[in-house]
């Protein structure tokens, strides 16, 4: 298949966080059209063990966050947007500290995913954690974050109950259960 051809792009919201162009595209069939792009910076995740992955039921430190889009809190592992100039890992880092309080002592780069292909180009680039140390957090000014320890076995419980919807999360915590403990 084709690529796409990008015709013309114009700027419809320039934001802190995000971007919005209207792109005239022609797809790989020679359809010409319009699409409404949110454009991201890009972001890092990081699931951080409290205990040793390769432990029988390691612990995960979850984050539980206000997010006002979701009409309440979720359980989320800790993420945020890519500086300019920052690698993934920095970034990984950096939230880990920022919304935990811990430093990793390992980094260890899992997958990534596109959150919403269909209108942003949001890609999320994900890590698992170990060899923890605890510090303290400095949670952004708009950020309500508590931290809570759930085992890797209740942390899949939670995401097939419901209690886990955030995307990146399960895909972290599968990913990480899966193929890098052999759950």
């Amino acid at each position: 298949m084709s690529e796409a051809a990008r015709l013309a792009s114009h700027r419809a919201y320039s934001g802190r966080l995000i971007n919005v162009d209207v792109d005239t595209v022609r797809l790989p069939t020679g359809v010409v059209t319009e699409l409404e792009m949110v454009r991201h910076p890009g972001a890092a995740a990081v699931v951080p063990f409290l205990s040793d992955p390769s432990g029988p039921d390691p612990q995960v430190l979850l984050i539980r966050q206000y997010r006002y889009a979701a009409g309440g809190a979720l359980y989320e592992i800790p993420a945020g947007t890519l500086r300019s100039g920052e690698t993934p890992e920095e970034c990984a880092r950096r939230e880990l500290l920022e919304e935990t309080g811990c430093r990793a002592g390992i980094l260890d780069a899992l997958t990534g995913i596109y959150t919403t292909p269909g209108f942003t180009d949001e890609y999320i680039h994900l890590f698992m954690a170990a060899e923890l140390s605890r510090g303290d957090s400095s949670h952004d000014r708009d950020e309500v974050i508590e931290t809570e320890a759930r085992t890797i076995s209740q942390a899949l419980e939670m995401i097939r109950d419901g209690r886990i919807v955030d995307a990146k999360t399960i895909v972290a915590l599968l990913f990480a259960a899966g193929f890098k403990l052999g759950w």
